[in-house]
């Protein structure tokens, strides 16, 4: 027969790491242009020569069928993570200032 013992862990609460805020719909909607902008260019310069006889309608429609998904799926994700780190590392080294600025005597 064994026996086995546990070991309690004890932590000390912490402080919950503060949420991101959601970017505002002004920066979503840059965001979304800086995904749409340069996949609609590319597709655009790309479909062009083989959906030049294509009804104007038939393009757009092949087009977005094309960028939509790789925007919102690929591109746009990708941009939010970038815009959540540069958030993240600018309001950190504004509590590193106003630390050293509170710890400077005066």
């Amino acid at each position: 027969m064994t026996t086995q013992t546990t070991s309690e862990i004890t932590t000390e609460p912490t402080t919950p790491a503060p949420r991101p805020h959601m970017p505002s719909v002004h920066v979503r909607a840059v965001i979304t242009w800086l995904a749409i902008f340069p996949l609609v260019s590319i597709g655009m310069l790309l479909l062009g020569p083989v959906m030049d006889s294509w009804h104007p309608v038939l393009r757009a429609l092949m087009l977005t069928a094309l960028v939509v998904p790789a925007a919102v799926y690929v591109v746009v994700p990708r941009l939010m993570a970038g815009h959540g780190a540069l958030s993240r590392k600018a309001v950190e080294r504004a509590a590193q200032r106003a630390a050293r600025k509170s710890a400077s005597p005066k």
